[in-house]
């Protein structure tokens, strides 16, 4: 053995495979309990999505001297089926009472008030949000619905009280749904590959110890280092263990099983098939890490706090798939690949597989295949530009209707649309006669208050007549930023809910331009590292980014023409390019990494027949779960998880079938040695194209 497989062989020894195994049982007694508890560490409040820096973020600070930063206002709606009677005024001011007296109601219930209409009623509500954010304003905003309906009629809460309540219904126990919604489509998808009743239980147990070890270290960090976990990122945390775990587990069983063919000894076996295929799984896993912790030079809080929990989640999944599932492995032995043991000798059932065929047919004209794979792929990407990622509306965000969106439909029928969102303004005292001028003289502003003095600031509310998540309320929010900012000595500021969402909007758009250029250099790096290129490199980043600009494109026309979504988040690209370019960049990896293990041997054009042939089957099945676990995201009834789950789950399954197997592979075919520039394989002996139609790809050790 040499070095590598001599390290590789700690975790698969005749008796360090024992120790392995209870070092993770012991794991998973000491993390269970903490793992279970990631859900109360969820910080879903304004604070943890708004930049720090931001102008609505400086307002949220400023206004704790005015009013409770902790209240959100539910606005309670009552649509009348004819003119307000002093009975329905009687009924509606009891029903103000009653929620006054509720626990977690702070401040002043204001209402009822009437409609210019006549035939509507409101009341607002000031509900304290406390720590556990939206999970802890759901069970008064559920009290006020049940007192509201007791007397009959057509009532409906909305507002930003009403929209946390339904955000929190969504996610309520989703965690767990989807967690068994993934473990079945991995399931399914591992008995599909492995064609055994047994082998798909190690895989998925490795995964299971590994997804609870991350979420319980995950909690320490939120628990003790300030770490923001907020409901997307929980969840999506699942998704993302569960497919790349999976995908590592793939590899590696495929590598392992191939060996037994060589190796009588099991043990040996997984030595040499580790110590030969933890270099691309580290690589992989590398490049997925670094990308996502490329993230925390974003401006908005709930992206930057994505890339550590995601590439914690990464790092744990690693660190068990190149110990624990090993261990397990060679415990099982060869039984465990009923009714397929692979013997001793036996045929290596890829040599004249279908990858071997689809990597002899695209050597007859490399050069023809790669150009109309590119155009067609660019073709494909011409869809982005009707990508509308300008944010979606509260009522947008939903697939389904819930009680907040029917209850802002009769809201904006009677009243302002701003109703219970106010925009707020605040500056130094000396100045409140002007800032109220400007508040009362900005058009689509009603209802502005009396400035209220404290500490030597003045603070203001007026109520919009656009709705708060509009792009006339965004743009009237910069028209009054404005005009106050010119108020000489003002030193004023513009909040309120339309102000966090166009600021969350803004460092979407900045963190994009910012994180793209980051995450293609450490890719390019780790890449340069891994095969000792320059040339290599660069055509591979070249072909990721162009399957990405692909998925998106068919997916803006998908969201719009399929799906009838009103938009995407600002924050959609990020997402899908981080995912699909750390992602999608490891099946190239995989492919290389056997391709440049070939090459020393035979050339880079047999080369790349062979590593095709390879791991043709093994990065197939590993893109056809990742991409089902993204999938299962689209079983969350809200639009922005929905267009990720697809827009990731189309651009594996892209860079799976067609970059990987037919675009790069005719690169590497068309190029040749030329492609491991500057290294020493560019000076080593290639094989013409024709030579290849004359003896075909073999496996070799």
């Amino acid at each position: 053995m040499n070095r590598t497989q001599r390290i590789a062989a700690l975790p698969c020894g005749r008796w360090t495979k024992w120790v392995v195994l209870a070092f993770w049982i012991a794991v998973v007694a000491v993390a269970g309990p903490m793992a279970g508890k990631l859900n109360g560490a969820q910080q879903n409040d304004a604070s943890a999505w708004l930049p720090n820096n931001a102008e609505s973020t400086k307002v949220i600070e400023l206004a704790k001297r005015f009013t409770p930063s902790d209240i959100v206002p539910a606005v309670v709606v009552y649509e009348l089926p004819g003119p307000v009677t002093p009975a329905d005024q009687a009924r509606t001011a009891a029903d103000a009472e009653r929620f006054a007296g509720l626990d977690h109601v702070g401040g002043k219930v204001v209402g009822p008030i009437p409609a210019s209409d006549g035939r509507a009623l409101e009341v607002v509500v000031p509900v304290e949000m406390g720590s556990g954010g939206w999970n802890d304003v759901a069970p008064v905003v559920e009290e006020v619905r049940s007192i509201a309906r007791s007397g009959g009629g057509s009532v409906h809460v909305t507002g930003p009280a009403g929209y946390a309540t339904d955000f929190a219904d969504v996610f309520s126990g989703f965690d767990a749904t989807l967690l068994y919604i993934t473990a079945a489509i991995v399931i399914v998808i591992l008995l599909l590959t492995y064609r055994s009743p047994v082998l798909w239980v190690l895989p998925l147990t490795t995964v299971f110890v590994a997804l609870t070890a991350a979420q319980a270290v995950i909690y320490l960090l939120a628990r003790d280092f300030g770490l923001t976990v907020n409901g997307q990122t929980a969840f999506i945390l699942t998704v993302l263990v569960f497919g790349a775990g999976t995908d590592y587990a793939l590899l590696l069983t495929a590598r392992y099983r191939e060996e037994l063919r060589r190796h009588p000894d099991r043990h040996e076996a997984m030595a040499v098939a580790l110590g030969r295929a933890a270099p691309a799984i580290i690589a992989s896993a590398a490049t997925v890490i670094l990308s996502l912790l490329a993230l925390l030079v974003a401006e908005l809080s709930s992206t930057k706090s994505l890339g550590p929990v995601m590439a914690v989640g990464i790092a744990v999944g690693l660190c068990a798939m190149i110990t624990l599932l090993p261990a397990l492995l060679v415990i099982f032995g060869r039984w465990v690949f009923w009714p397929l043991r692979p013997t001793v000798g036996s045929a290596e059932p890829t040599e004249r597989g279908l990858w071997a065929r689809i990597g002899q047919r695209v050597a007859r004209q490399p050069r023809v295949v790669w150009i109309v794979t590119a155009v067609a792929l660019g073709a494909l990407a011409l869809g982005v530009t009707q990508l509308e990622a300008n944010g979606l509306q509260s009522k947008d965000s939903f697939r389904t209707d819930p009680e907040a969106v029917k209850g802002e439909a009769v809201l904006a029928r009677h009243f302002a649309a701003g109703e219970g969102n106010p925009v707020q303004v605040i500056g130094r005292a000396e100045a409140a006669p002007q800032l109220q001028s400007a508040l009362s003289g900005t058009a689509g502003v009603t209802n502005v208050t009396r400035p209220v003095t404290r500490d030597g600031y003045a603070y203001l509310e007026g109520t919009l007549t656009t709705a708060a998540d509009s792009q006339a309320s965004y743009d009237l929010v910069d028209r009054l930023r404005d005009t106050v900012h010119a108020i000489p000595g003002a030193d004023a500021k513009v909040g309120g809910g339309s102000a966090v969402n166009l600021d969350i909007q803004r460092a979407s758009q900045h963190d994009t331009r910012l994180v793209v250029p980051l995450v293609l250099v450490v890719v390019l790096l780790i890449l340069g590292l891994l095969l000792r290129a320059v040339v290599a490199p660069l055509l591979l980043v070249a072909t990721v980014v162009l399957s990405f600009a692909a998925a998106l494109g068919v997916s803006a026309l998908v969201f719009d023409h399929l799906f009838g979504f009103a938009g995407a988040d600002p924050s959609f690209p990020l997402w899908t390019f981080v995912f699909l370019v750390a992602l999608g960049i490891d099946y190239n990896i995989f492919l290389m990494t056997r391709v440049h293990e070939e090459a020393k041997r035979h050339g880079t054009r047999r080369g790349a027949l062979i590593g095709l042939a390879a791991t043709g089957g093994v990065i197939t099945a590993a893109g056809i779960v990742l991409a089902g676990t993204f999938a299962a995201l689209g079983t969350l009834p809200l639009v922005f998880v929905t267009e990720i789950g697809f827009a990731v789950a189309f651009g594996v399954l892209l860079d799976t079938f067609v970059v990987r197997s037919v675009l790069v592979t005719a690169l590497n075919l068309d190029v040749g040695r030329w492609i491991w520039w500057p290294s020493s394989l560019a000076r080593k002996y290639d094989v013409d194209l024709d030579q290849l139609q004359e003896k075909p790809a073999v496996l070799s050790r």
